[in-house]
């Protein structure tokens, strides 16, 4: 289906839940590690299995990574707070309850702030909370997978962060706008590795229609699902327009959960959408409230990071970075920590930033690599820039540096002195090559001192040719038309 939002009477109204893996060794109430890709069944033990008589007991680096997390969005962090059961029942859930957070999470209020479209979006937060992840039921992959489901409890009880947003988004672009800052702060903060494949980021999103201007909420659907922030807005899009060929129709939107189809791109009902009385909530016996006292608080806030949003204004204020330049390179910590080793490095920040933007990041996307993985470090590049910048190199010759930089690891002074490639900058090396380029085109000649200027652009291209790019254009151009214009 095609989006119509702007044609219609009706307002979507989206709230978003994303479940954020936090990055720690181990799970919320047992030593079991979290690594991904682990044998099925293999980090487990009776206190994440549910079996008789195992307690649990809290993670206290989870615990610290999660109010990091919380103070980074402004959300108020409870001195106390409680833990409880969730009850439902699933085959990925050993005990047959989920430990997580209800009456009293750790964290209240706070919000996120994104751009989307150049304009500012500001998203309120309901509440983080703690809670433990459920295990993952396989139905496929296996020979007898038409008739039976596979059970793998290796992330039964890792641990997560929910963080629920108030229904404040208003489009499908708004919801992937605030999905992209929320994954940048996570990864700022080491909270998350912010791996949607791998099952790091998760996202549910709540959507629902109501007459332009009015302030009811109609009944709202939930997608799950979503295995992108591609498909977060795609799913969106669809129930959106889906819910209004209803409500256009006279017919009743009815409140359920549905599946997101990313081959098809289609959402399909599963089930009815449970109310939090549907779980019966109830304080879990076998942990005591948690508590996070204030001087805790304060010295987890003293080492938060500088945050992406902080970074692109010093990015755009300092740097004299265009707005849309600072978003695209803090939005990553990485790419943004590599900007500034190449600027220290003596390489001028807007250039370095599109070398960043630009050369380095289709070389990254060829390979399907990380700016961590680069095979040119952050400060030769900021060396190949520097040389640059002092007419070592031309613009040109520069290109085949970096590519020389990225096949022998080499430094760019090293590849230059190899190859003979520095930039020619004396006139007198340049004066019988100008000569030589007049002799050979006479009649491009002719035409520039007939008035046609515009071949000028050309005489300078056969130059440049000549000294394989090497010649330095503003000095090349200047001798060049001194010579044009005085026989």
């Amino acid at each position: 289906m095609a989006a119509t939002a702007a044609r219609t009477p009706y307002e979507p109204v989206i709230g978003l839940e994303v479940h954020a893996q936090l990055k720690v060794r181990t799970k919320l109430f047992c030593a079991c590690p979290t690594r991904f890709g682990s044998p099925p069944n293999t980090n487990v033990c009776p206190v994440c299995l549910g079996l008789p008589g195992a307690l649990p007991v809290l993670n206290r680096a989870a615990v610290e990574v999660a109010v990091k997390m919380a103070i980074a969005v402004g959300c108020a962090v409870q001195t106390e707070s409680i833990f409880a059961r969730k009850n439902y029942f699933y085959p990925d859930l050993p005990k047959g309850y989920q430990i997580s957070q209800f009456e009293r999470p750790f964290a209240t209020g706070g919000r996120v702030e994104a751009e989307v479209d150049g304009q500012e979006l500001s998203v309120r937060l309901v509440r983080i909370h703690l809670e433990e992840d459920a295990g993952k039921s396989i139905h496929e992959g296996y020979a007898d997978s038409d008739r039976y489901s596979y059970l793998d409890f290796n992330r039964a009880g890792v641990p997560l962060c929910e963080i629920v947003s108030e229904p404040d988004i208003r489009s499908p672009a708004q919801a992937h706008a605030y999905l992209v800052r929320l994954r940048s702060i996570l990864t700022y903060l080491d909270v998350c590795d912010g791996n949607m494949e791998e099952g790091s980021l998760r996202c549910d999103a709540n959507v629902s229609l109501r007459p332009a201007g009015t302030e009811p909420l109609g009944t709202r659907t939930e997608l799950k699902n979503l295995n992108s922030f591609r498909n977060v807005q795609r799913a969106l899009e669809y129930e959106i327009d889906r819910q209004r060929e209803l409500l256009e129709a006279g017919e009743a939107v009815v409140q359920q959960t549905r599946l997101y189809d990313a081959d098809t791109g289609v959402t399909r009902s599963m089930r009815s959408k449970e109310e939090s009385h549907d779980y019966r909530y109830f304080p879990e016996p076998d942990l005591l409230p948690l508590v996070i006292p204030r001087e805790q608080r304060e010295r987890l806030a003293a080492g938060l990071p500088e945050l992406p949003g902080a970074r692109k204004r010093r990015f755009v204020d300092e740097l004299g970075l265009s707005e849309a330049a600072a978003h695209f390179l803090t939005l990553d910590r990485a790419v943004a920590d590599y900007l500034e080793e190449a600027i220290a490095s003596g390489a001028e920040a807007r250039i370095a930033a599109n070398w960043v933007m630009g050369d380095l990041m289709r070389l990254l996307n060829d390979r399907k690599i990380g700016i961590a993985d680069s095979p040119v470090p952050a400060a030769r590049l900021g060396k190949l820039i520097r040389m640059i910048g002092s007419g070592t190199l031309s613009g040109k010759i520069a290109k085949e540096v970096f590519q020389a930089m990225v096949e022998e690891a080499a430094d760019p002074e090293t590849i230059v002195e190899a190859r003979g490639l520095a930039q020619i900058s004396d006139a007198a090396s340049l004066a019988p090559v100008v000569a030589r380029v007049i002799a050979d085109n006479p009649t491009q000649v002719e035409q520039y001192r007939a008035g046609k200027t515009k071949v000028f652009g050309y005489l300078v291209g056969q130059l440049m040719k000549a000294t394989r790019g090497q010649a330095n254009p503003e000095l090349a151009g200047k001798l060049l038309r001194e010579a044009l214009e005085g026989d």
